[in-house]
């Protein structure tokens, strides 16, 4: 009967990374996640105060609902104490304050872009079957026949 026994080589030294390069790695990488999300925290607190701040009556919000309002009452020092938002004029509704999700910044007036007035009024509000061509597209020939190659109207 044989047996099979291992042989070992004994350490010749070896080298350092082959040795403790995994755990270096390892650390590495949970020295940075550490700073990653220490930094994504301050990041955050840092725009909830900015919004905190920001928070006055008469500023317009949208809410995480997706529901616009206007401010009414909001206490940026105690959270705890529901928001005071008005949706409609005299629709006040008590929200978590943060149910704000962020301000709604007044949008800039649009000039006049050229080629608005291509459409009359006439034009934008008669109704228009998708049958019905309009009067400029129907042929015809000049006194007033149809051509041959001209569909008979149903």
């Amino acid at each position: 009967m044989m047996f099979l026994t291992a042989q070992t080589t004994p350490a010749t030294g070896g080298n350092f990374f082959s040795d403790y390069g995994l755990l270096i790695l390892l650390a590495a990488l949970l020295v940075f996640m550490f700073w990653s999300s220490r930094r994504r925290t301050k990041k955050m607190k840092e725009e909830q105060e900015k919004k905190a701040l920001q928070m006055l009556p008469g500023v317009k919000v949208l809410l995480q609902g997706g529901l616009y309002g206007t401010i009414v009452d909001y206490d940026a020092t105690d959270l705890s104490k529901p928001a005071l938002v008005e949706l409609a004029p005299g629709a006040i509704v008590e929200v978590h304050s943060q149910a704000i999700l962020r301000i709604v910044e007044p949008e800039a007036e649009t000039e006049d872009v050229p080629g608005d007035d291509l459409v009359t009024p006439a034009e934008s509000t008669a109704p228009r079957t998708e049958f019905e061509a309009p009067a400029s597209e129907t042929p015809a020939s000049v006194d007033g026949t149809p051509d041959a190659d001209d569909k008979p109207k149903a």
